[in-house]
């Protein structure tokens, strides 16, 4: 089995000894700061991972303070001097916040934040390229996460591999084709688990491909070292097509997708070549087939240039289903009778029309925009009459309008409704500036505000979609950008726990993740590269343990969401 090096560190004696290097960094924090040894926050909060030259650069310091220094780290010379203000309340963590500001510091290097009667922080940089490493640690978990074939990886000098797991992938049992296999295999591992889910597979592929299409150029040069590099396809694809290739044997012969492929319960805390319990497919649902649409059309037109051949074979299936589609309108939801596993089903109206989810305008959308098919013009904006333009300020699995929405506003083709468009800009915007406002009223920026709930990490990296969106549309302005970096920096420490939410990232990263792998693996740490989900239901309740999956599971749309904050940012330069 071939090991593959994944450590993109900035300095040569980091990419050596990068564990001897954070041992170091912990045990200078503990010795700076000892109340974090007995299990407390760090009391200054900021992205430990850096900043880049000229973004705004900010700690949140929950203690009282005055003045403060940044310090390099080579010889403890000042950099920068500060006063901080404050305080402010903060209502979700009832929490006295002050705020230090050293945004005029622009070189780069390697500082610490010292604040007198506080402490020192840990280390972080100031860097053009700082978000590189991050953007290579989180796409090698979507490499980790593949399944159906051994995987092996290198990162700050733990090795983290797997033998080749479920290559039985799956019976036909509960769609009607006796217990008869069918090939199922490849994809990604969902998240903590080892199933896989077409519903929550569409939000992913969609903002990964949303990613592409927004920073292809950026993402065209990084070269991931997957087993597929070097060949006709960038790296970001090929490990997308990964995931496609799953994709395309959930269809049934007639246009339906499948809702997911599990086993009928949850499985244990074992490496996945272990979990030899048979998988099924399960039966189709309209979620899952307009999902499928979406993300095929898509593919059809991104990979086109790369590979013709798979490009058709896209193109084709998103046809085929889009057309059951219209032979079958009403709302089917999946039959998962006898399945335990993660149901991925509509249980809340939330901003759906008549409580059903909108992923049909989406279907439409990818696939007008990679035929120009007049009937799909004329469904698409059918749709986005019917819920008048709405783009929503929080979207995941459940919901995919926004994908179709932003499609739609960015078109190059003609035919689209002039009205149609002003309605869908006006609304973006509107909802744009609602998260800028609400980041800027947060005591640590945090543009989903007081919002928490199960996966709410994701939320906060796919707000970025319609920052950036906004951003296109009015350059330079409204602070969308900026609000952007405010997602990447409560992600990486900005949060009221002072340690970044990523494993593997960043200081003090989760240790004890709601991952199969971590917990039934012989390694020292977590599987690297994946955001957990995040407190909820309020600030203050996230909790660093393996058992505690409503806090602290991975899964492939927050990790996607997070790609797309961070490729809007990647310097690629080597």
């Amino acid at each position: 089995m071939m090991t593959r090096s994944f450590c993109f560190c900035s300095r040569p004696e980091r990419q050596r000894c990068g564990k001897i290097y954070w041992a170091f960094v912990l045990l200078a924090t503990l010795l700076i700061n000892p109340a974090w040894a007995a299990g407390e926050s760090l009391s200054i909060r900021f992205n430990t991972v850096g900043y880049l030259p000229n973004a705004e650069k900010q700690a949140t310091i929950a203690a009282s303070c005055a003045n403060f220094t940044v310090v390099r780290v080579t010889d403890g010379s000042t950099a920068f001097k500060g006063k901080a203000t404050g305080p402010v309340l903060d209502p979700d963590t009832q929490e006295q916040l002050y705020t230090a500001d050293f945004s005029k510091l622009k070189r780069p290097g390697e500082y610490q934040l010292d604040v007198p009667s506080v402490g020192r922080s840990a280390p972080f940089h100031i860097a053009a390229d700082v978000y590189r490493e991050p953007f290579h640690t989180v796409m090698l978990g979507f490499y980790l996460w593949r399944c159906g074939t051994a995987v092996s990886a290198t990162h700050h000098g733990h090795t983290f591999a797997h033998a080749a797991c479920h290559t039985n992938d799956a019976w036909l049992d509960y769609v009607g084709g006796g217990h008869t296999n069918k090939d199922g295999t490849k994809g990604w591992h969902d998240a903590g688990d080892y199933n896989k889910y077409t519903v929550n597979a569409g939000v992913t592929v969609g903002t990964l491909f949303r990613a592409w299409e927004d920073f292809g150029p950026q993402l065209r040069k990084v070269r991931l070292d997957l087993p597929e590099s070097g060949g006709k396809l960038p790296d970001f694809l090929a490990e997308l097509k990964w995931e496609l290739d799953w994709l395309l044997t959930m269809q049934a012969p007639d246009g339906s997708v499948y809702h997911k492929l599990t086993t009928r319960s949850f499985g244990g805390f074992i490496m996945p070549e272990l979990e030899t319990t048979n998988r099924y497919f399960t039966p189709w649902g309209s979620e899952a087939t307009a999902d499928f649409v979406g993300m095929t059309a898509q593919a059809a037109r991104i990979f086109r240039p790369y590979d013709p051949a798979f490009a058709d074979r896209c193109l084709q299936a998103a046809q085929l289903s889009y057309q059951f589609l219209k032979a079958h309108p009403e709302y089917h939801q999946a039959d998962q009778t006898g399945f335990s596993t993660g149901a991925y089903e509509i249980n809340q109206p939330n901003h759906r029309q008549n409580g059903v989810p909108q992923n049909r305008l989406w279907a439409a959308a990818e696939l007008w925009e990679t035929t120009g098919s007049p009937d799909a013009l004329l469904d698409l904006e059918t749709r986005v009459k019917a819920v008048n333009g709405q783009v929503d300020s929080d979207f995941d699995w459940d919901e995919t309008k926004n994908l179709g929405l932003i499609t739609y506003l960015f078109s190059k083709r003609p035919g689209r409704d002039p009205a149609l468009v002003k309605l869908v800009h006006g609304n973006l915007l509107s909802v744009a500036d609602d998260i800028v406002q609400t980041a800027s009223r947060d005591g640590y920026d945090r543009p989903l505000g007081s919002r928490y709930y199960w996966g709410c990490n994701g939320g906060v990296a796919r707000q970025t979609l319609l920052l950036m969106a906004a951003d296109r549309l009015s350059p330079g302005k409204g602070g969308y950008r900026a609000t952007c970096l405010d997602a990447l920096n409560h992600l990486f420490g900005r949060n009221c726990y002072g340690r970044s939410f990523v494993t593997g990232i960043g200081f003090h990263p989760p240790l004890h993740p709601h991952d199969r792998r971590s917990g039934g693996g012989n390694v020292v740490d977590p599987w690297p590269g994946y955001l957990v989900g995040g407190p909820h239901p309020k600030a203050g309740d996230w909790h660093d343990e393996q058992g505690d999956y409503r806090t602290n599971e991975i899964a492939i749309n927050w990790n996607a969401a997070l790609v797309y904050a961070l490729s809007a940012f990647l310097e690629t330069t080597p």
